[in-house]
């Protein structure tokens, strides 16, 4: 006689199978894309970043190829028929209140951990806290400045450093010697490269190429700027200068995620001033350790850049300033910076000058460019500047 079929072993026999064919199904596909992300993805996917060298960058992609892989095949081995099991011998209402006791689990999780996000980051990611030397306050239209009219002290790899902005915050020697808006100057704008973090005023790249062109200069940079606070500071400044000489703009294809952020004021398509965008904490710390970004996106932000930069080289002629860029980087030149600064730079025939550096000229366990980092890009400006060409160099 035949045994008899009990009905809730065949609606958990057919549950338990096609939970392991979703699972199945994700485990396959995890360790599908893991091997289609080659470097050339990652290249046409994720920017270079400045203070990370190519080969750890590339031991980065390929250790996260491997953590994606493994995790497929365990997923697609082992969690199918684990959770399968578990959910094929559930009861009914078990089935109901586990998903749900889950659901509430999770949510109350996101909650309490987008609240503590949003207390201990209450600004932007690259704006500094409130304490840090050199101080800066909130500005609404650029989204941070340093704070004018003061002296901020700093030990930087044990040298004391004096951090010193005039009454506009343009870094200066002292506050003895502010910027004369009358002489003859040459500007600077940029990042914390520019402003020198870690070294004394006359170990700067400014300070430098003053000295040796025997001209004054003024440092318009501030900690943390991307190309379009730079493009927005110059455009605000260089008006105020009576004899402006030479506008030297900083420009790193490995620094350009920070034209991706929009948590603080921005210049979106078109070159429009936009307000900080409120996102999730949460979302914004899966984007840090993830910067992915499309095509089109970086597309599009490769052409914003470059309508910045060129905007910038437009208004110092207009003023009878000289423009040039330049462009620092660490040991060799990668293929994706190369490809960036050549969609950016060359496209637009800027004017700019490439400059390389040793590793080894990196301020200890920091990855700015220590004094002699800083006077080796400061030789390059000054020869462009005091009679050489303004177009590529080193690459």
């Amino acid at each position: 006689m035949d045994r008899a079929v009990n009905p809730g072993q065949t609606v958990g026999l057919n549950r338990r199978r096609v939970i392991e064919l979703i699972f199945g199904i994700i485990g396959l596909g995890l360790m599908s894309g893991a091997l289609q992300a080659d470097q050339a993805w990652f290249d046409r996917h994720f920017l270079p970043v400045f203070f990370l060298s190519r080969r750890s960058q590339v031991i980065g992609q390929t250790g996260a190829r491997i953590v994606v892989g493994v995790l497929g095949l365990l997923i697609a081995m082992r969690g199918g028929p684990m959770v399968g099991r578990r959910l094929a011998n559930a009861t009914s209402k078990a089935m109901a209140a586990g998903p749900a006791r889950l659901a509430l689990a999770l949510f109350l999780a996101l909650g309490v951990s987008e609240l503590g996000l949003r207390v201990t980051y209450p600004r932007a990611r690259e704006e500094a806290p409130a304490k840090e030397e050199p101080l800066r306050h909130h500005d609404p239209r650029l989204g941070w400045v340093f704070v004018p009219g003061r002296v901020g002290h700093a030990v930087v790899a044990g040298q004391a450093v004096d951090y010193a902005f005039d009454a506009r915050g343009d870094r200066v020697p002292d506050l003895a010697h502010p910027v004369d808006r009358a002489k003859p100057t040459i500007l600077f704008v940029g990042e914390s490269i520019i402003t020198g973090f870690g070294l004394r005023w006359n170990q700067s790249v400014p300070a430098r190429v003053g000295a040796a062109l025997n001209s004054q200069i003024a440092n318009l940079s501030v900690f943390g700027y991307a190309d379009d606070q730079s493009a927005m500071r110059l455009a605000d400044e260089l008006p105020r200068f009576t004899h402006p000489t030479a506008v030297v703009v900083l420009f790193s294809p490995g620094l350009l995620f920070r034209d991706f952020d929009d948590d603080r004021p921005h210049l979106g398509d078109g070159m429009v001033w936009r307000p900080a965008v409120g996102r999730s904490r949460l979302a914004a710390l899966i984007r840090f350790y993830v910067p992915y970004h499309s095509r089109a996106a970086l597309d599009g932000k490769v052409a914003l850049v470059r309508a910045e930069l060129t905007a910038d080289a437009r208004l110092a002629r207009a003023q009878g300033a000289v423009p040039l860029i330049v462009v620092p980087y660490f040991g060799d030149e990668d293929p994706s910076e190369r490809s960036l600064r050549r969609r950016i730079l060359d496209s637009a025939r800027l004017p700019y000058v490439v400059v390389k550096l040793d590793p080894a000229w990196r301020i200890p366990r920091d990855p700015h460019p220590n004094a002699q980092g800083a006077a080796v890009i400061a030789t390059a400006i000054a020869g462009r500047l005091g009679g050489g060409s303004t177009s590529e160099s080193g690459s």
